[in-house]
């Protein structure tokens, strides 16, 4: 079974799944190298239940955006194909700041999403 080729891509495809997972959660936890420093037990569950629970929204964030994006290419006439959306992955971090002041309102927003930008506002970058 560990020598079939779509067992091994299977495998594949989950381990990269956790590693995206994982680095998504080093770059939240950047703090002290990522080490838990409470002296007690229930501090440390502290920081890993909110470490969970930032990452959880930092996904959901990602997979709403992702969407949001995929429906206005298809809307603009743009072929998205099925195959290339199942390969997104909502653990994309490079354009998370974990540096700086948080703000926990919630903007009024439209639709609950701010715009995505203009393809041809990008290109002139």
């Amino acid at each position: 079974m560990a020598d079939e080729p779509g067992y091994r891509r299977q495998i594949k495809v989950q381990a990269n799944l956790q590693e995206g997972r994982h680095a998504l959660a080093r770059k939240i936890f950047h703090g002290r190298t990522g080490q838990l420093y409470q002296r007690y037990q229930d501090g440390m569950e502290d920081q890993i239940g909110a470490l969970g629970l930032v990452l959880n929204a930092l996904v959901l964030f990602n997979t709403r955006y992702m969407d949001a994006a995929v429906t206005q290419l298809r809307a603009d006439g743009f072929e998205v194909r099925d195959e290339d959306v199942s390969r997104l992955s909502s653990f994309a971090r490079h354009h998370i700041n974990v540096l700086g002041r948080y703000s926990f309102q919630l903007p009024d927003l439209p639709g609950g999403l701010w715009p995505l930008r203009d393809p041809a506002a990008v290109d002139e970058e």
